[in-house]
């Protein structure tokens, strides 16, 4: 039997998904928060990936994102950010990509890893702004996203064990001070 002819029950015979670059994909379709569905679900469609944005155009899609409850999404936009930004950026993108990442496993009932990638998150993008000296890069309200985090991640950990509403939690880049 050729690799290629291998089924499972949920697939018909492919060869594996790879992009233009042979890199293996997975073309499940996912729901708002990136949980693979099973094939054939109709799924939200998937934020491509490799896009280089400038900066503002990140921040706006990254938000846009966040506000639809797609903080899985948002994270790819912020990869793609640290990935082709310039050097001296790359942490605060990161640190921006484990947020939304945090704010993704608290959604998806995840709660521990929430709480630590939001941290980890927090504690990045600090790091980060007081390395650079600046507060506000690209316009992103950085002491308000750190605000945001540190409180999301205390109420999660305090909390009953209930998966957060995405877009309802999601922070303000901008004026993090409009979301509570």
């Amino acid at each position: 039997m050729d690799s290629t002819d291998r089924t499972s029950p949920d697939r018909t015979a492919v060869a594996r998904d790879r992009d233009g670059e042979g890199r293996a994909r997975n073309a499940r379709p996912r729901d708002g928060l990136g949980r693979p569905l099973p094939y054939g679900a109709e799924g939200v469609p998937r934020q491509p990936e490799g896009i280089v944005r400038p900066p503002e155009a990140s921040v706006v899609e990254a938000q846009r994102l966040l506000d639809e409850g797609k903080p899985f999404h948002a994270h790819e936009v912020f990869e793609d950010a640290w990935k082709s930004g310039p050097e001296e950026e790359r942490e605060l993108w990161r640190g921006l990509a484990q947020l939304a990442v945090g704010l993704t496993h608290a959604a998806r009932g995840n709660l521990t890893g929430g709480v630590r990638l939001l941290r980890r998150g927090a504690g990045a993008v600090e790091e980060w702004a007081a390395g650079a000296g600046s507060a506000r890069p690209h316009g992103i309200d950085l002491d308000g996203v750190v605000a945001w985090a540190r409180e999301l991640a205390a109420e999660v950990e305090r909390g009953d064990g209930v998966p957060v509403d995405a877009g309802a939690r999601a922070p303000r880049l901008r004026d993090a001070s409009r979301r509570g």
